[in-house]
């Protein structure tokens, strides 16, 4: 029986002669590999390629990625999972595309070069000018139009740098040969042979330079950064025909029907579609959106207003709580101290960690996210004895991810009046929530059920069904929320006394990494 029972039976797209077609390829494409995923009519998964690509760490708080490994990675993928669904262009009613979002490209508008490596979301070398933009007094006008804080997650001020610091880059810029995007639009551009410039609702929202209470880049926040509007792609809504993928790519084109950031796409792929329900994905950070309706609430605890996706014109609104550092976590186990080889090891391992240590990771590698937002402040661990090992570690790495959530579950709770949402069960997705020992022990530090799907990989089934809506393949969100399927239910098991307990050593190790920056 399939994962996902779509009824009435599907819509099909019909080509030349009168063929069905049902298939969708969404391109998932994250921060260390980039995947894609062929999709059935009823939304089962019919193949999976994956491919890592290389991370460039330049200095301290930098993390960089080479366009061209993202584009090829990218291409690679979708071929293989097309040969392995057994599938071709004309069995492919649409591309969806997924995206890490505020990685920032900038290109060449005639050679499509990059002018340099991408800078990733995770970048933090632009604190000393989010630092002078507010200090100038900037942020209540940027907030209050975008919904963001001055931070350097964010694509505005890596933008900048970029025509800055690449010499000539900005005098290119204010000509018109240059051309910005996030990679979603940088993949698009790829896809259609330079022919389409655009984005999607929900990646404008997230460079700071996009107001979301109008839905149009906004020529003020332009000016504080020096952006010429040239560079910037066309905004769309998450669901419709962005172009067609050139015929050499895959033998033939293939229209691309949906885009939207990978987190709001994971709302998506979770049917988080009614005003109070909130999703939480687990992927190289962690993010965790509340879905607002028609109304941008803004947040006094320190979170994002988003916009969540945008279909027929009209958008829907989000609170978010980003996380930088979650499954990048047990990635630094692995790579940074060769603790484990696989990140599947972590779950054994802490599961035998000795229970009379409380061993606390607070991994800022690359500084805080929500609820703290300081860019300056670096990890530490804190606890350790002389019996510490891998397990404990282990234990700490994604023990870690859980704190980190339940910091974003309790702004979310004050943000958002109790009787619009019972805030009684978060659902979950990404590839940490395989681990069952992870899951048991978010639901026991929230103490609230934590649902995680059947498809766990939501963010690329949301990316399949935006572009399958615009298509016709797809039923309208009222009938895909209704199949929805759960996987499993974690209810809370852990006694309040350690509840209690464990939150308050977690808050003196935060407290104490906050410390750190203010000596």
């Amino acid at each position: 029986m399939p994962l996902w029972r779509v009824a009435p039976p599907p819509r099909a797209r019909k080509f030349e002669n009168n063929v069905m077609v049902t298939h969708v390829l969404a391109i998932d494409q994250g921060t260390t590999s980039s995947r894609a995923i062929v999709f059935r009519a009823d939304l089962t998964v019919a193949a999976i390629a994956q491919q890592e690509f290389p991370q460039h760490f330049p200095a301290s708080g930098w993390v960089e990625h080479e366009p061209e490994d993202i584009w090829t990675s990218t291409v690679a993928t979708c071929r293989q999972a097309m040969k392995k669904a057994g599938v071709t262009p004309k069995d492919i009613a649409a591309i969806g595309i997924t995206n890490q979002r505020e990685t920032t490209v900038v290109w060449d508008r005639v050679t499509g070069k990059a002018v340099r490596r991408a800078i990733v979301w995770q970048d933090r070398r632009t604190a000393d000018v989010c630092a002078r933009l507010k200090a100038e007094g900037h942020e209540p006008a940027i907030s209050a139009k975008t919904g963001l804080i001055i931070d350097p997650y964010f694509s505005g001020t890596k933008v900048a740098w970029i025509l800055d610091s690449v010499p000539g880059a900005r005098a290119r810029a204010m000509r018109g040969e240059l051309m910005f995007g996030t990679v979603d639009c940088y993949l698009l551009w790829r896809l259609t042979g330079g022919k389409v410039h655009a984005t999607d609702a929900t990646n404008a929202s997230r460079t700071m330079l996009f107001d979301i209470h109008t839905g149009h880049w906004d020529d003020a926040l332009l000016d504080i950064l020096r952006i010429p509007r040239a560079m910037l792609p066309e905004v769309k809504d998450s669901s419709a025909h962005f172009g067609d993928s050139a015929p050499e790519l895959f033998g033939a084109p293939i229209a691309i029907r949906g885009i939207a950031g990978d987190q709001q796409a994971a709302v998506v792929g979770q049917a988080c579609f009614t005003p109070g329900m909130i999703k939480s994905t687990y992927g190289t950070g962690c993010f965790a959106l509340l879905n607002t309706g028609a109304t941008p609430v803004a947040s006094t605890n320190k979170l994002l207003t988003t916009i969540a996706y945008q279909l027929n014109g009209e958008r829907t609104y989000a609170l978010e709580g980003s996380i930088f550092v979650a499954g990048s976590a047990v990635q630094w186990l692995r790579d940074g101290l060769g603790l484990i080889k696989n990140a599947s090891e972590t779950e054994p391992l802490a599961e035998q960690s000795d229970p009379v240590q409380s061993v606390y990771l607070v991994p800022a590698f690359v500084g805080m996210g929500a609820p703290y937002w300081n860019p300056n402040v670096r990890g530490a661990l804190f606890g350790l004895t002389r019996n510490t090992g891998p397990a404990e570690l282990a234990h700490a790495a994604l023990e870690s991810v859980c704190y980190q959530t339940f910091d974003l579950w309790e702004a979310m709770r004050a943000d958002w009046p109790a009787d619009a949402a019972a805030h009684t069960v978060l659902g979950v997705d990404g590839g940490m929530t395989a681990s069952n020992w992870t899951m048991q022990r978010l639901a026991d530090l929230l103490g609230v059920p934590v649902d995680r799907p059947v498809i766990q990989e939501t963010t690329a089934l949301g990316a399949a069904y935006l572009a399958g809506l615009s298509a016709g393949v797809y039923p309208e969100p009222s009938r895909f929320a209704d199949n929805w399927r759960r996987d499993r239910c974690f209810k809370p098991a852990m006694s309040a006394e350690t509840r209690a307990r464990k939150l308050k050593g977690w808050t003196a190790a935060v407290r104490g990494v906050l410390a750190s920056d203010e000596g």
